[in-house]
C-alpha cells in the first residue's frame, strides 16, 4: 500500500507478526471499502490479538496509478490536506502557490504524512525550510487508482497462496478475501487453493454470502443463495451477515478467522475446537446498507442447518459465533468432511506429518526408516490423545496398501486412524417426576 512507511512488494506473501509491522510493511486507512487488508489488519491484531498472518497487496501502486493535476492548496498550521490516495513518490512535485515557480525540496522543505484518522495525506511544511510560512502551496503527482482491483485481480493474488512456503517458510491454514470472497469466481478459486496448497497441504477458505442490495437480505434467502453460488465445498466456511462494532463494519469471515486463530491458540495452536458459541468483538449485526439484523435462536439454527455460519445474541452472554458446519453440509454427511473442528484437525494433522517427515524423504528406505517413522508419529498422536485433542489416533503400516511393487519404487504409505472429537452440539436432558421422592419426604416412619 503506498501509504507504508516501508512497503512489502505487491503481490508477494508478506508475514507480519504484530500490528506496528503490518501498518508499517502495509500502510493503513480506516477506508475499509477500498482498503479490504486494512479491515483484516486491524480485526486480527487489534480486535483478536493473533499473529502471524500472511497478507498479499494486490494493488500495486506503481502500475496502477493515475496523474494529480497541479493544484493549489490552501496551508492551515503549516499543513496542506490531500486526498489520502496520494502518491508520496518522485512524481510528487510542490511549488509555491500561484504563479510562483519556485518548487521545494522534499524533507528540505516539507514531508508528507499519511493520517488514517480522517484518510488524508498531507503536506507539512517544515520550520527549517523556506515554505514555512506559505499560505498556499500547488502540489502534482500521482495518485492510487484503487478501482484497479477487480476479480481477476484478486485471484492473481490467490496464485500466490502456493508461495508461501518457499517465501515466508509458513503454511496458510485459512484463506480470506474480504469484500471479494462473495464473488463466485474468487470463491471457487479459493476452495481450489485451500484443498492442495503445495499439491501438499490443506486449509480452509472463509466465505461470506452477499449482503448488498442484490445479495442476501434476510435469513430465509441464504440457503438458496449458499447452493446458487455453488458455495457447497468442504474447503469452504460460508458466513452471514455483515458485523457492527461501534462505527466500524466487518465482514463476519474477517472476525471468524480472528476467532478461529484465538481458539486454536488456546488449545496450543491445535484446531480440536469450534469456533461456535465463542464471542465475536462486535455489538449489533447488519446488511452492507446498514439494515439491522438480528436473528432469533430459531433462525441461527435455520442457518446452521444449512451449512451457514452466523452470529447469535442469546443467553446474556453476548454476540456469538454461532455454526459448526462447513459449506458441504447438509448435501456431504461424511462427520469428517462436515464439522468444522473435525474437518480442520484432518487438516492440521496432515500438513504437520508432511512437514515433521520431510526430511526423510530419499533416505535410504529400509525398516529402521519405517520405525522411526511410526513411532515418532504414534508418541505425536498419542500425546494429543493424551490432551484431549483427539478421542484416539494411532499410524500403522497396512500391508494391503503397500504392494511390492510400490515398495521397489521407493513407495511406503502409512496409515493413519484418528477420532477428532465432535463439537457437543445438544445437550438433552430428561425431565420425569418421580413419585417415589414423595413418601420419602413426607412420611416419617413411627
Amino acid at each position: 500500500m503506498h501509504s507504508a512507511t516501508n512497503p512489502g512488494k505487491a503481490n508477494t506473501p508478506i508475514l507480519v507478526t504484530s500490528w506496528d509491522e503490518a501498518v508499517k510493511k502495509l500502510g493503513f486507512s480506516y477506508d475499509w471499502k477500498t482498503y479490504t487488508l486494512c479491515e483484516f489488519m486491524y480485526s486480527h491484531f487489534q480486535l483478536f490479538g493473533c499473529q502471524p498472518v500472511i497478507f498479499c497487496n494486490v494493488l500495486d501502486f506503481t502500475k496502477s496509478n493515475t496523474d494529480l493535476t497541479a493544484n493549489d492548496y490552501p496551508v492551515v498550521d503549516h499543513k496542506a490536506k490531500l486526498p489520502f490516495s496520494l502518491i508520496n513518490d518522485d512524481n510528487l512535485v510542490v511549488k509555491k502557490g500561484g504563479e510562483e515557480e519556485t518548487t521545494y525540496i522534499k524533507d528540505q522543505d516539507y514531508v508528507v504524512v499519511y493520517s488514517e484518522d480522517d484518510d488524508a495525506c498531507y503536506i507539512e511544511l517544515l520550520s527549517t525550510g523556506d515554505a514555512y510560512n506559505e499560505g498556499t502551496i500547488n502540489v502534482a503527482g500521482k495518485q492510487v487508482k484503487v478501482d484497479a482491483v477487480e476479480d481477476t485481480t484478486i485471484v492473481a493474488g490467490l496464485n500466490m497462496v502456493d508461495a508461501c512456503m518457499s517465501t515466508v517458510a509458513v503454511i496458510p491454514d485459512l484463506i480470506c478475501a474480504p469484500g471479494f470472497s462473495h464473488k463466485t469466481t474468487v470463491a471457487a478459486v479459493m476452495a481450489t487453493k485451500a484443498a492442495s496448497l503445495n499439491s501438499l497441504f490443506g486449509g480452509k477458505a472463509l466465505i461470506d454470502l452477499d449482503c448488498g442490495a442484490s445479495g442476501v437480505r434476510e435469513y430465509s434467502e441464504a440457503a438458496t443463495a449458499k447452493t446458487d453460488s455453488n458455495f457447497v465445498d468442504d474447503n469452504q466456511i460460508v458466513c452471514w451477515p455483515i458485523q457492527k462494532l461501534g462505527d466500524y463494519r466487518f465482514h463476519m469471515s474477517t472476525q471468524v478467522a480472528g476467532l478461529m486463530a484465538q481458539v486454536d491458540t488456546q488449545n496450543g495452536g491445535c484446531p480440536c475446537e469450534s469456533p461456535s458459541n465463542k464471542n465475536f468483538q462486535m455489538d449489533g449485526a447488519c446488511l452492507e446498507d446498514g439494515t439491522e439484523v438480528n436473528l432469533t435462536l430459531e433462525q441461527a439454527n435455520i442457518l446452521n442447518a444449512n451449512g451457514i455460519v452466523t452470529c447469535l445474541n442469546f443467553m446474556s452472554s453476548g454476540w456469538v459465533c454461532w455454526g459448526d458446519y462447513t459449506a458441504c453440509y447438509p448435501a456431504d454427511t461424511d462427520v469428517k468432511n462436515y464439522y468444522i473442528p473435525v474437518s480442520r484437525m484432518f487438516d492440521w494433522v496432515g500438513n504437520t506429518v508432511v512437514r515433521t517427515f520431510w526430511s526423510k524423504l530419499d533416505k535410504p528406505m529400509n525398516r529402521r526408516l519405517i520405525d522411526n517413522i511410526l513411532d515418532t508419529c504414534n508418541i505425536w498422536l498419542n500425546g494429543l490423545v493424551g490432551s484431549g485433542y483427539l478421542l484416539g489416533a494411532r499410524a500403522v503400516m497396512v500391508e494391503d496398501e503397500n504392494p511390492i511393487t510400490d515398495l521397489m519404487a521407493g513407495i511406503v504409505k502409512i496409515h493413519i486412524y484418528m477420532t477428532p472429537a465432535s463439537p457437543a452440539q445438544e445437550i438433552n436432558f430428561v425431565l420425569e417426576y418421580d413419585a417415589a421422592y414423595v413418601s420419602s419426604a413426607l412420611i416419617r416412619e413411627e
